[in-house]
């Protein structure tokens, strides 16, 4: 008999910190945000002890001016450092700061001839977490996946945030890094590679983290922990989804997406974002471009409600994608189910 050990499970939140650490230490960097990044540690607490570990010439607090800071640490990046940068929330970067975004970090290397490299950060939440409304509600991977000069990652897993964000503070161009709230205290089991000090991923790679032979189910962020429980629920009834973590919203693993729906025939798509411009519809046309006829069945998008997120918890509900939205997507695709337009 085979024994089989156990994966250690850790949180996100305790894979992130270390990350950040070991660059200031390693990679001439330095961590820059709002005023609670260092004193108040973040927060979220991901930048919990650094602080007092590098010193304030390292660990900046700054006053809550976005638009301040994210000039000030895309400017260092200009000359030769390395900044990781905390919104509170990326809702917040719309206060000017997006400007430094986009046209500041994402630009400068193409205007000037090659000449600047702006190796920059932007991390913080993104998303719907509980109870926060509309103002800080937002999906902000659409947004920043349509740039050119940036990279947009969106971690679920520890292994995700640990390996992705590695990656990005060594990366030479500008990368937002897209959490999630509602993911910082959740734990995953981790493998010994993943706990080796060398362990990295690649940006642009998406994960299969469910191999499976009729549907091909692509989310992001929290939405693969959906993805994944609704793959239990379909397997009950012998539908086999294969779910694909897709990591990278830019650049996108569109070889990964398609070679998963030339063995499915069939595609759903997940993400709480608004409906119209969302990275499904991005997938989707993909598909359809490069490899329609390997579909079987109409591509299926389940997304966030068309409307400003909704304060009370019931409306809040009715406005995100939930497990059993995904799995009528997939018996649709399926033929197993009634038509959309039946559908309660």
């Amino acid at each position: 008999m085979m024994l089989r050990i156990a994966k250690p499970k850790v949180c996100l939140r305790g894979l992130t910190a270390p990350i950040l650490g070991a660059a200031i230490l390693t990679q001439r960097s330095y961590s820059s945000g709002v005023k609670q990044v260092g004193e108040y540690q973040g927060a979220y607490k991901v930048s919990k002890g650094l602080l007092q570990k590098y010193g304030p010439g390292r660990v900046i607090d700054t006053p809550i001016t976005e638009a301040g800071f994210a000039g000030l640490a895309t400017g260092a990046a200009y000359y030769g450092l390395r900044p990781v940068l905390e919104f509170m929330t990326f809702n917040f970067a719309m206060q000017a700061a997006i400007d430094h975004l986009i046209n500041s970090a994402a630009k400068t290397h193409y205007m000037s001839g090659g000449n600047i490299s702006v190796p920059i950060v932007f991390r913080g939440p993104n998303g719907a977490a509980l109870g926060v409304g509309a103002q800080h509600s937002q999906c902000y991977a659409p947004w920043y996946g349509s740039v050119p000069g940036l990279k947009v990652v969106a971690p679920y897993s520890s292994e995700d945030a640990r390996g992705l964000l590695k990656a990005a503070i060594r990366d030479p161009d500008p990368v937002v890094f897209l959490e999630n709230e509602l993911l910082y205290g959740e734990s995953f089991p981790v493998s010994e590679e993943v706990l080796d000090p060398s362990f990295t991923l690649p940006i642009g790679k998406a994960k299969i983290e469910k191999e499976g032979r009729d549907v091909t189910i692509t989310a992001f962020s929290r939405m693969v922990g959906y993805a994944l429980k609704a793959a239990e629920t379909l397997a009950k009834e012998d539908i086999v989804a294969e779910v694909i973590n897709i990591r990278s919203i830019r650049p996108l693993d569109r070889s990964a997406i398609n070679a998963s729906v030339r063995k499915t025939n069939r595609l759903v798509t997940v993400e709480e974002g608004f409906p119209q411009h969302g990275v499904g519809a991005e997938i989707c046309a993909s598909v359809v471009e490069e490899i329609f006829e390997c579909l079987d069945a109409p591509v299926e998008r389940i997304t966030g409600a068309d409307v400003p997120m909704p304060y009370a918890t019931n409306l809040e509900r009715m406005a995100l994608p939930q497990i059993e939205d995904i799995v009528r997507a997939a018996k649709r695709v399926c033929y197993r189910s009634v038509p959309m337009a039946a559908a309660v």
